[in-house]
């Protein structure tokens, strides 16, 4: 039986269950992926149903969702499955900052808490707003962010975005328009050649090894490696593009940017 608004949600990617609690409609909430880990109590209140690329379908058709929400082609396959047992799915593709407020605004809409997510939204636009007006007394720092080393991955589009809001110059702006991860694959002669002052690191899922940075051929003369300007951002907040990119992860780039004795 279908309902308006769904009462039994299953999230397959993190910034949708981030943005149910932020709007109090958790409840409705069922089951998610096995990334979700914001707010902590995420991981002891829903059972976990998927990974990123692989889910247990007939774990998720059991919980009896009326609303599938999941991202992207990267997940079509689910997707598909999904589909075909009868179960209705809505597929966010958010690739930059004003995709991930729009996505905000549909998923309160879809819930039938508009107006709380109307207001959650603007609060995210004034947020970066501020940001991106604060006074900054120095050059703009060039800034390469790595999502992968092996090979080399870097580009993502709303994380483009908030290097600049946070006052830096993304190294490479001409991958942020590539959405797959296979079209942002990079020779390492390419970052050294772009000299960025600061080098952002979130290894998708595992940690960062600087040394691995310093050491490779020919890096040593980068500014970022010269000065030791090799930042890790942690997965969860930077990766997902929903409400922890807007917070947590964009304050760590500017304080990766901005350190207090700059």
């Amino acid at each position: 039986m279908r309902h308006f608004p769904p009462r039994r949600i299953v999230c397959l990617t993190e910034e949708t269950v981030e943005t149910l609690y932020l709007l109090g409609e958790q409840d409705r909430i069922v089951g998610v992926s096995g990334y979700a880990v914001r707010p902590p109590q995420v991981r002891r209140e829903k059972p976990r149903v998927a990974a990123f690329i692989s889910a247990d379908i007939p774990k998720i058709l059991a919980l009896e969702p009326d609303l599938v929400l999941a991202f992207s082609d990267i997940q079509a396959d689910i997707v598909a499955d999904l589909v075909r047992a009868g179960v209705d799915v809505h597929v966010f593709n958010q690739r930059d900052v004003a995709g991930i407020i729009a996505m905000i605004r549909t998923l309160g809409a879809m819930v039938g808490a508009a107006e709380r997510a109307d207001q959650l939204a603007t609060g995210f636009e004034q947020r970066l707003a501020a940001i991106a007006a604060a006074p900054r007394f120095q050059p703009k720092p060039k800034v390469y962010f790595e999502e992968w080393d092996d090979p080399l991955i870097s580009g993502i589009g709303w994380v483009s975005e908030l290097i600049e809001i946070a006052g830096g110059e993304d190294a490479l702006p001409g991958l942020r328009l590539r959405k797959a991860a296979k079209d942002r694959i990079i020779a390492p002669d390419i970052v050294r050649d772009a000299a960025p002052d600061v080098i952002l690191a979130s290894w998708c899922g595992k940690k960062v090894v600087p040394d691995r940075i310093r050491n490779r051929p020919g890096w040593s003369e980068i500014p970022a490696v010269r000065n030791d300007r090799i930042v890790e951002i942690k997965s969860t907040i930077i990766l997902q593009p929903g409400p922890a990119a807007l917070t947590d992860g964009l304050d760590a780039i500017v304080a990766a940017l901005w350190p207090p004795n700059s």
